[in-house]
């Protein structure tokens, strides 16, 4: 059956008029998939759906989105990067790329960004002579943009556009980003709230069940009226079990210039 395909005039210079016909007539195209954009099903037999191919320097994998995320396109990824992507679908790795030929055209390259989690740890870290209540957060994988198709992480480049600052020594204060603020209510972590609608916040983090702290973290926070919160790519920071190891791996992402920062309000009690 045929299917309503998109198929951009480079898609096409890269698999070749053969490959690009046969898709649209309905070969080698899956009726339903799960878009590379936005991460939810889609049908290519119901809903305009665009060919989204990603090129490494010796394989190429074809994947499906839908027409509202993104258009086709062929989006130029490392090899490792490619490879990576296609071992955590299939756990085998892509076949090498001929001319004219797509490999595993049905299987979509994940952005595993769009399916990371955040996580957050709280803890003191001793800042001009105080111990200041902290939270250290890190995604369980890499962070994309919304609507791309980049396999690359962009958690640090969003937070940075967002009012976060680089963190070069863990001996000075985070400067603050306005708007922000940590959601304290009977004693627990709610949520991490940024700029909304004007006059308004909305939840950048929201915890599943309200997150407890220790009476130190929390009678801390109170005196301050204020906490910090670092952030750090997928994999820079780790559990910790000790609050000096926190703060060591702290100082290592910060010398890898890895680490962002900033204070924000406490809200709550």
């Amino acid at each position: 059956m045929p299917r309503m395909l998109d198929v951009s005039d480079d898609v096409r210079a890269e698999i070749g008029d053969e490959e690009a016909d046969r898709l649209l007539a309905g070969g080698d195209a899956p009726g339903s998939y799960d878009c590379t954009s936005c991460r939810t099903p889609g049908d290519s037999e119901q809903e305009r759906t665009s060919t989204v191919l990603f090129v490494g320097e010796e394989t190429a994998v074809l994947a499906f989105a839908h027409a509202t995320c993104i258009p086709s396109q062929v989006v130029p990824v490392s090899e490792e990067q490619l490879q990576g992507a296609v071992r955590s679908i299939t756990g085998e790795d892509a076949a090498p790329r001929t001319p004219g030929a797509v490999p595993a055209p049905a299987a979509p390259v994940p952005t595993t960004g769009r399916q990371a989690t955040l996580g957050i740890t709280c803890g003191l870290v001793l800042i001009e002579g105080d111990l200041r209540p902290a939270l250290v957060v890190e995604p369980d994988g890499p962070i994309a943009r919304p609507g791309s198709v980049s396999l690359n992480d962009d958690f640090l480049p969003l937070l940075l556009e967002q009012g976060f600052h680089p963190v070069t020594d863990m001996n000075q204060l985070p400067a603050p980003n306005p708007g922000w603020s940590a959601l304290l209510a009977m004693g627990k972590l709610h949520a991490v709230l940024q700029p909304g609608n004007p006059g308004s916040q909305a939840a950048w983090w929201q915890a599943h069940q309200p997150l407890a702290v220790s009476d130190g973290w929390r009678a801390a926070a109170n005196k301050a009226q204020a906490v910090l919160m670092y952030a750090a790519p997928a994999g820079t920071i780790g559990h910790q079990p000790r609050e000096d190891l926190m703060r060591q791996a702290l100082e290592d992402a910060a010398a890898k210039g890895a680490l962002v920062a900033a204070v924000m309000p406490l809200a709550g009690t």
